[in-house]
């Protein structure tokens, strides 16, 4: 019989579905830049970007955030305005979510991304910049549940 390995966000995926309640229960608190901290939240600013009327796009990119980041995904929900093309929406993680509104108009949008435990939100930001062909990011970061 072979061995598998499995990887930690496998592992962890197969804790959410088989057995919920331990999945909660346990302490997704991390230490960065030496805070302990519930989570990592990235304020993204895409500016100069394109793609962002797009629905089905931006439904593929916020899934290949998820991937990169190490997250697990529960649920995606995205909606398109009319007339200006703009989508809002929100990617619901097991870590928290990534949320998106966009201004198509403006060739701008707006993300917040927000993850606990040992989800990694910078790996979106390569992403989103890539994906968009943003012409200018910045990036706000805040230590949730420090206390400072």
């Amino acid at each position: 019989m072979p061995i598998v390995a499995v990887s930690p966000y496998e592992e962890m995926k197969q804790n959410i579905e088989t057995s919920p309640a331990l999945y909660e229960s346990q302490d997704h608190f991390i230490i960065k830049n030496g805070v302990r901290c519930a989570g990592t939240h990235l304020i993204v600013d895409l500016y100069d970007a394109k793609h962002l009327e797009d629905i089905s796009y931006i439904e593929k990119t916020l899934r290949d955030c998820v991937v990169e980041a190490k997250a697990t995904l529960l649920h995606i929900h995205l909606h398109h305005f009319e007339p200006n093309g703009g989508v809002s929406g929100v990617a619901v993680l097991a870590e928290s979510h990534i949320s998106i509104h966009t201004w198509p108009e403006y060739k701008y949008a707006a993300l917040d991304i927000f993850m606990c435990g040992n989800a990694e939100p910078e790996a979106c930001v390569p992403i989103l910049k890539d994906a968009f062909q943003a012409g200018k990011v910045e990036v706000r970061e805040l230590l949730r549940g420090s206390g400072n």
